[in-house]
C-alpha cells in the first residue's frame, strides 16, 4: 500500500468521526407538544386500552419513552413493540415511567427532547412511535417520521380504530 493511499483510507476514516463528533443538539427551547386522543369504542366488552409513546433514532434505538399506560406489569408485554425493544431490557425506566391505563378522551403531554439518561438529543430524524393494545379488542402500531432542527414541524396523523388524530407539534421557541 503507498503512502497516498493509507492517507486517503485515514482521511476516509477519520473524516466521519470528525463530523459526528460535531453533531448538534437540538435547541434548549426545544419540545415537542402530543395532542392524543383515545376514541370512544360501544362494544358490550370494553377495556381501557394500554398505550405506549416513544420515540427512536435513524439507528432505531428507543432515545426516549415519553408515557406508558398499564394496568399491571404482567400486560407490558401486550405491547409487543415497545416491549421487545425497550421495556424487557430496562425495569428501571419501566418503573419510572409507567401509569395507569385512561379512559375515552383527549390528553396533551410533552415531551422535552431529552432522551431517557437526560440528554439533550442532536438535530436529525427520528421516528415518532404509538403502539394501542386493548383487550378484548384490537391493536394499533402508528409511526412517524419527524426532523428535530432549528424549525418548528407539525404533523397530524391519522385516526385509527383505537386512537383518534394524534398530533406533534415539535415547537423550537426563541
Amino acid at each position: 500500500m503507498t503512502y497516498v493511499s493509507k492517507s486517503l483510507l485515514a482521511i476516509s476514516i477519520a473524516l466521519p468521526l470528525a463530523f459526528s463528533a460535531y453533531a448538534k443538539p437540538i435547541p434548549d427551547s426545544a419540545s415537542m407538544d402530543i395532542h392524543f386522543e383515545l376514541p370512544a369504542i360501544q362494544t358490550s366488552m370494553y377495556a381501557r386500552p394500554y398505550v405506549a409513546v416513544w420515540i427512536e433514532d435513524q439507528q432505531r434505538k428507543s432515545v426516549r419513552t415519553v408515557q406508558l399506560w398499564v394496568g399491571k406489569d404482567e400486560w407490558l408485554k401486550d405491547l409487543r413493540s415497545w416491549w421487545r425493544k425497550v421495556g424487557r431490557y430496562d425495569r428501571e425506566l419501566v418503573d419510572a415511567v409507567t401509569s395507569a391505563t385512561r379512559p375515552a378522551g383527549e390528553y396533551r403531554f410533552s415531551w422535552d427532547g431529552l432522551d431517557d439518561a437526560g440528554n439533550r438529543v442532536e438535530q436529525g430524524t427520528y421516528t415518532f412511535y404509538a403502539e394501542v393494545v386493548r383487550e378484548h379488542g384490537g391493536r394499533n402500531y402508528i409511526r412517524q417520521k419527524i426532523q428535530l432542527g432549528e424549525s418548528s414541524m407539525t404533523h397530524q396523523l391519522a385516526p385509527t380504530k383505537e386512537t383518534g388524530t394524534i398530533t406533534l407539534s415539535y415547537l423550537v421557541n426563541d
